[in-house]
């Protein structure tokens, strides 16, 4: 039951921890499910400004503990069935983490393999310390690549042809390739990613709530957009929706009475 670690900070920058670091914080299904839990109750916190999401230990994430490979919960009531359900239950974490209206950091401090990858896919912004790795590791044991929404977010994220690279091979790659290809935003020593991710969290936590849900959920949706005339639409709707909230003519009154000093 300790294989989790939500921390709530009073300013507003919570940090959830994988913390199976003898198995490098490989996923159970019993760890999934408390991991939906944890995620709700970040989903509807109004205290919570920006999520941090890492690893204890060496490892971020090894992904599916392979270990439980032999059976799923339930395959006594149908083998493909149970293999399905928890497929899902796994690649909802995906989906889970896009919607939180909460912008997220993945704070990858060493591998992160399968389903970890996605995990780390799914934040809305990547760092990592130097002795961080990202594999799409199922390749490597004969299933597909193409695993809670990688085969998505990749392309997105890299490019095809350095997706296709990474999820054909299983290769792992580097912290250092990973920030070449923009797989990453910022790269750090070990012993500073936490300090670094929570100057970044507390970036985004000076602009307003309203704003930076907007944002991310205008990023997220403007990746689906059929086209850039819809991508526009959305954000002429959002600017409207946000004006109306007042920050803006609090900020405008504000820089008046600034420049008039």
């Amino acid at each position: 039951m300790n294989d989790l670690d939500l921390h709530k900070n009073d300013n507003g920058i919570w940090t959830l921890k994988l913390c199976r670091p003898s198995q490098l914080n490989a996923l159970s299904d019993a760890m999934v499910q408390r991991l939906h839990q944890m995620l709700e109750d970040v989903h509807q916190s109004t205290a919570c400004r920006v999520l941090i999401l890492t690893g204890e230990g060496k490892g971020f994430c090894a992904g599916f503990d392979l270990s439980l490979a032999d059976d799923a919960p339930g395959s006594e009531n149908g083998e493909t069935g149970a293999w399905m359900r928890r497929q899902e239950n796994f690649a909802a974490i995906i989906t889970r983490l896009k919607s939180l209206s909460q912008p997220v950091i993945a704070a990858v401090n060493g591998p992160a393999n399968g389903a970890g990858f996605g995990l780390t896919l799914a934040c809305d912004i990547r760092m990592a310390s130097h002795s961080a790795s990202f594999n799409a590791a199922f390749i490597k044991v004969g299933m597909s690549s193409c695993d809670i929404g990688v085969s998505y977010l990749l392309p997105r994220c890299v490019g095809t042809s350095h997706a296709f690279d990474i999820m054909l091979t299983g290769r792992m790659v580097s912290a250092a390739e990973a920030a070449n290809i923009g797989l990453v935003s910022r790269l750090c020593e070990p012993v500073n990613l936490m300090s670094e991710a929570n100057k970044l969290a507390l970036q985004l936590a000076e602009n307003d709530g309203f704003a930076v849900w907007m944002t991310k959920r205008g990023m997220w949706a403007n990746l689906e957009a059929s086209s850039m005339s819809a991508a526009i639409e959305l954000e002429n709707r959002t600017q409207i929706l946000a004006r109306s909230t007042g920050v803006l003519k609090v900020k405008a009154l504000a820089f008046k009475n600034k420049t008039r000093q």
